[in-house]
């Protein structure tokens, strides 16, 4: 618990309109090394998934990082049946940011995050904008709920990471 609660302070989320979310955190790493846990899908892999949603687990991650690039993740709850989420990217400059699509439904998202140096760390900046409040609100009890975790285990990461 006091993890959970130690994410929750680090992690700021807010609220931005009827559309926007704006998710920040600062990490003890420079921008390149949390760059890398973004866009490579052997590093992505180990902490997006919030390990307090049991049984379900990430079990494709292709990612082309890149301007022009595609992603696609793909998770699965146990069964046969798996549910798959994709997109491009629509600019990538490495180590500063990434912005990508969430195609798989009419209600997905514009997503950015940033990697801003502030002397040795990073302070990153995950930014949605929905197409609607009602997809908005449909994240906040869903998806994005779980950033705060996700976070920290990217935190988690990071710290068994060297340059």
């Amino acid at each position: 618990m006091d993890q959970q609660a130690s994410a929750q302070t680090r992690t700021s989320v807010e609220r931005r309109g009827d559309r926007e979310l704006v998710v920040t955190r600062t990490f003890n790493a420079p921008p390149g090394i949390v760059y890398k846990a973004w866009s490579r899908p052997e590093l992505f892999r180990r902490w997006w998934m919030p390990k307090s949603v049991s049984g379900v687990s990430l079990v494709a991650c292709d990612m082309d990082v890149r301007t022009g690039g595609k992603y696609r993740l793909e998770f699965s709850a146990g069964g046969s049946d798996t549910m798959a989420f994709y997109g491009k990217y629509l600019e990538v400059v490495p180590n500063e940011r990434i912005v990508w699509t969430n195609d798989e439904g009419e209600e997905g998202a514009i997503t950015t995050v940033t990697f801003e140096d502030q002397g040795g760390k990073t302070l990153l900046t995950f930014h949605e904008v929905y197409p609607s409040s009602e997809a908005l609100e449909e994240a906040l009890q869903g998806s994005a709920a779980g950033l705060p975790e996700q976070l920290e285990q990217l935190d988690e990461l990071l710290s068994s990471m060297g340059e």
